[in-house]
C-alpha cells in the first residue's frame, strides 16, 4: 500500500496511492531506514482509515500527537490528517465549544458552570488542552477535596470534566482524555438524608402563609413532585377528580422516551390542599400554582423561613428530602416498580438517592412478633385449680369424672373434689 524510495542524496520518501487513486509522496529527509519503515506503517494505517472511513487506533493517535508541526503539515498536505489547529486549542476554547453544543435544562447548566469555573481557575484559560495530563487532573481533584467540598460534589465535577474532555477527543482537539481514569467517587451522600415525619409536616403546614404555599409543600411531601419544575407546570386540566389521579409533566426526564409525563394518585393527605386551592381559584384559571410562578423566585429561602416559624430547624436538601420521605413511606405498602412510576425515578436511583432507613424500621425490627408472644403463652398455660385436679385424677387409684364447669372446681379440705352446683360422680367404685 505504501513504499519507501531513496533519492540520490540519501533522502527518504514515502509513496502511496490515496483513496481517489492519485499517487502521493511524503518527504522524510535524512531519515534512517528503520525510521522510514516505522513511518511507512503509520502512513498505511492512515491510508486504510481514510479509505474505509474508520477511526485511527490509539497507537497511531499518540504517534500523531508526538509529531512536530513540520511533519504533521506534510501529512495534512497529502490529505491523511486534518489541520492541527484544533490540536493547539486552549482549555477556554474547548469549554466554549462544549457549552455552545450543550442542551440541558437551565438548572442543570448551573452544575456545568461550576465545573467550568473550577477548571479555568486551576489550569488557566490559555493552557493548551493537550498539555493537561493525568497527573495534573488528579491534582485538580485534590484541590477540590482541600476546598472542603463533599465527596458527592467532587464526584459530580470530575464526571463533568471527564465529559467535557471526552468531547474534545471526539472533536479531534486532543488525543487522550486526561480525566478518563480520575477517581470520581460516589455521588451518594446519605448523611444529608432526612425523614420528614407526618408530625413535622403538619407543623410546617400550619406555619404556611397561604393555601398556595400549603399546596407547594403538600405536592412535594405527599405527592412526591419535583419542586419547582413539576409544581409550576401543573394545570387544573391535569387533575382528574373523578378517578383520583394527577398528570405530572416531567421536564427533567422528558428527553427520555416515554418519560415525559407520569400519573400520581391523589393521596388522601394531598387532596384537601388541592381542593382548597381549587375553591379559591378564579374561574378560567389555568395553572394550579399562581402566586409563586416566577422561576427566579427563591422558594428555598422562603421555605426556610416557614420551617423556622414552625419552630423547627431547616433540614438539608429541603425539597429533595420531602420526595425522599414520600418514596420511603410508599415503599412500605406498594411494589417498587409502582412507587418509582409515581415518583418518577428508577429503582437504582431510588436505592441510591431516595430510600431511607428510619428509626421506625429499627423499632419494628426489635419488637417481638405478636404471633411469637401468643405462642409462648399457649405453650406455658397458667396454673389453675383445674390443673391440680387433672394431676390428681391422673394419679388417683379411683379416677373421678367431674361434671360441670372445670373452671369452678377445687379441692375440699378432705381431698374430695367439689364443683359449684354439682356433686362428684364416681365410676368404678
Amino acid at each position: 500500500m505504501a513504499s519507501i524510495s531513496k533519492g540520490r542524496n540519501g533522502h527518504k520518501r514515502i509513496q502511496f496511492v490515496a483513496g481517489d487513486g492519485s499517487r502521493k509522496t511524503i518527504y522524510l529527509g535524512l531519515a534512517s531506514m528503520k525510521q522510514a519503515e516505522e513511518f511507512k506503517l503509520k502512513v498505511q494505517a492512515l491510508v486504510a482509515a481514510s479509505i474505509i472511513g474508520a477511526g485511527i487506533d490509539d497507537e497511531v493517535s499518540r504517534w500523531l500527537a508526538g509529531l512536530d508541526d513540520k511533519m504533521h503539515t506534510r501529512l495534512e498536505n497529502v490529505g491523511l490528517v486534518k489541520d492541527r489547529t484544533h490540536g493547539k486549542a486552549t482549555l477556554e476554547q474547548l469549554l466554549d465549544d462544549f457549552f455552545k453544543h450543550l442542551n440541558v435544562k437551565p438548572i442543570t447548566a448551573l452544575g456545568y458552570q461550576s465545573t467550568r469555573t473550577a477548571l479555568l481557575g486551576y489550569f488557566g484559560a490559555d493552557t493548551p488542552i493537550r498539555d493537561i495530563e493525568a497527573l495534573q487532573a488528579d491534582q485538580w481533584r485534590a484541590t477540590l477535596k482541600d476546598a472542603g467540598l463533599a465527596e458527592a460534589t467532587i464526584g459530580k465535577r470530575v464526571k463533568l470534566a471527564r465529559q467535557m474532555f471526552r468531547q474534545g477527543v471526539r472533536w479531534k482537539m486532543l488525543v487522550e482524555n486526561a480525566f478518563a481514569d480520575v477517581k470520581a467517587g460516589s455521588p451518594v451522600n446519605k448523611a444529608r438524608q432526612r425523614f420528614i415525619s407526618k408530625e413535622v409536616a403538619q407543623k410546617v403546614l400550619a406555619a404556611c402563609p397561604d393555601s398556595q404555599w400549603r399546596l407547594l409543600f403538600a405536592l412535594s411531601r405527599f405527592g412526591g413532585l419535583r419542586c419547582p419544575s413539576e409544581h409550576l407546570a401543573l394545570k387544573w386540566g391535569d387533575v382528574d377528580w373523578e378517578h383520583g389521579r394527577i398528570r405530572v409533566t416531567c421536564s427533567k426526564t422528558e428527553h427520555h422516551e416515554g418519560r415525559g409525563e407520569r400519573f400520581v394518585p391523589m393521596f388522601p393527605e394531598l387532596r384537601p390542599h388541592l381542593q382548597e386551592a381549587f375553591d379559591e381559584a378564579e374561574p378560567g384559571t389555568e395553572f394550579v400554582i399562581t402566586r409563586y410562578r416566577n422561576r427566579n423566585a427563591n422558594l428555598r429561602t422562603q421555605f426556610q423561613r416557614i420551617i423556622r416559624k414552625a419552630g423547627l430547624t431547616p433540614w438539608p436538601r429541603l425539597f429533595h428530602n420531602l420526595r425522599s420521605t414520600r418514596q420511603t413511606e410508599l415503599a412500605e405498602s406498594f411494589p417498587a416498580h409502582v412507587v418509582c412510576s409515581w415518583i418518577g425515578n428508577t429503582e437504582r436511583v431510588a436505592g441510591n438517592h431516595y430510600l431511607q432507613t428510619t428509626d421506625a424500621h429499627f423499632a419494628r425490627a426489635i419488637e417481638e412478633p405478636k404471633e411469637k408472644a401468643t405462642q409462648n403463652q399457649t405453650q406455658k398455660p397458667a396454673e389453675t385449680p383445674c390443673n391440680d385436679v387433672q394431676r390428681h385424677l391422673a394419679e388417683s387409684q379411683n379416677p373421678l369424672v367431674l361434671l360441670g364447669n372445670p373452671a369452678s372446681c377445687a379441692f375440699t379440705q378432705d381431698g374430695v373434689i367439689a364443683a359449684t352446683g354439682l356433686e362428684p360422680v364416681t365410676r368404678g367404685l
